[in-house]
């Protein structure tokens, strides 16, 4: 089978690492795979700033990076560079050509499936159009987060996201999200139920695992805790270093923050290491962002709106103890014990009450951390990912040629 898979290569973001992770897997178990993604026309094709190099190996095995260009076979066209003005890692504005090239280069690469892991981009909404003319069946993965009980604006912000796009799902042949929640709020909002699949974020559970770390040595600390992602508003980041320098802790307990963002540079100036508070700042390299999850042993995400963090499933896999809020998916990952579950509400209260529980009582981390791990391997494994994708590649194709057996 051969798969079109329309996605990010940067800015780092979740949605980058979702294609990734998924279009290598895909790679390994035999499938051919062409990689279609957003660079801006001024400047070289999209090879700085990504966190991920073709050329060393760590993104798309196999595949060819080349730009799209009228003189192309479809054989060398495996990875086709789409003209955009901007790119974030929110939203993308494409050129008003970017249209022309993608169905150019479909029809050049002749792909069984469509996979659009969307970009929030105007595109998004013309892919079934795109698909239908072209006769190709399409799958999507929404990503957007959201709380499901809209409690702040920022909640509020993401739901009429999912309304904006809701009708144009619902021409989609499926819909990925990745919970039942989300699956609910889609199917409210006028999506066809049979075409939204709940397919759940997976992480490689072999590669993060529990192991060795040196992290603590270097930070000198006998207590770690750390929290990965971007420093943006709709993170809450503030709440955690607000209740962290509230509890006024000793030396040897130290919190790692990890990734950048906008307000980055704003809370560095109010909070550093004279409370015992360390900026790791953004971590490109995979095998650095595992060494610091398996030095860790509490993993705190304390974020308004979420749809299911991998950093969060990453964490669980390396055995962390995790506390999470109840936005998105990711209190759905914790429930029944596998981690604790805190109130978008109340993060900062709940935060100064728990931490200390975690500093004296190291027991109790080790005990969650092992549920986390369990956790992992049960439900958000990237094998499962992978089969059930699989699965869902093989109705959609099925589905496709059922109405054309009739006809014939």
């Amino acid at each position: 089978m051969h798969i079109a898979w329309l996605g990010k290569k940067s800015p780092f973001c979740g949605n980058v690492t979702y294609s990734r992770e998924v279009t290598n897997a895909l790679l390994d178990r035999g499938y051919q795979v062409s990689f279609l993604h957003f660079a801006q026309e001024a400047g070289p094709l999209d090879r700085n700033n990504t966190g991920w190099s073709m050329a060393n190996g760590s993104w798309g095995k196999g595949i060819a990076q080349t730009s799209y260009t009228s003189s192309l076979s479809p054989a060398s066209c495996n990875e086709v560079s789409l003209p955009c003005h901007y790119k974030s890692q929110i939203y993308t504005i494409p050129t008003l050509k970017s249209r022309t090239v993608l169905m150019k280069s479909l029809r050049r690469l002749k792909p069984d499936v469509v996979h659009a892991s969307l970009t929030l981009s105007p595109l998004d909404f013309l892919l079934p159009e795109i698909c239908q003319e072209l006769n190709l069946p399409l799958v999507a993965t929404f990503h957007p987060p959201f709380d499901r009980k809209l409690r702040n604006l920022t909640s509020g912000t993401q739901h009429l996201m999912y309304q904006l796009y809701a009708p144009f799902l619902a021409h989609y042949d499926s819909t990925i999200v990745f919970s039942q929640i989300q699956r609910e709020i889609l199917v409210k909002l006028g999506v066809p139920q049979e075409r939204v699949a709940v397919i759940p974020n997976g992480v490689d559970a072999m590669k993060y695992s529990p192991g060795p770390s040196g992290l603590k040595s270097e930070l000198k600390a006998d207590r770690l805790f750390v929290y990965q992602g971007r420093i943006a508003p709709e993170k809450n980041v503030e709440a955690l270093l607000k209740a962290w320098k509230q509890c006024n802790f000793g030396p040897g307990n130290v919190l790692a923050i990890v990734g950048d963002g906008p307000l980055a540079a704003s809370l560095q100036l109010s909070y550093g290491e004279e409370e015992g508070i360390v900026w790791l700042g953004f971590v490109a390299e995979e095998e650095r962002r595992i060494e610091i999850l398996r030095g860790a042993d509490v993993f705190i995400l304390p974020s308004l709106v979420e749809g299911l963090s991998l950093s969060l499933l990453e964490a669980m896999a390396c055995g962390l103890a995790c506390l999470a809020t109840d936005a998105g998916a990711d209190g759905e990952a914790l429930e029944e014990g596998a981690g604790i579950v805190l109130n978008t509400q109340r993060v900062r209260s709940q935060l100064q009450t728990l931490l200390p529980l975690f500093c004296d009582h190291p027991e109790l981390g080790m005990l969650l951390g092992q549920k986390a791990r369990q956790r992992a391997i049960e439900r958000y494994t990237l094998s499962q990912n992978i089969t059930e994708l699989e699965k869902l590649y093989s109705e959609v194709l099925q589905k496709q040629r059922v109405p054309l057996r009739g006809l014939a």
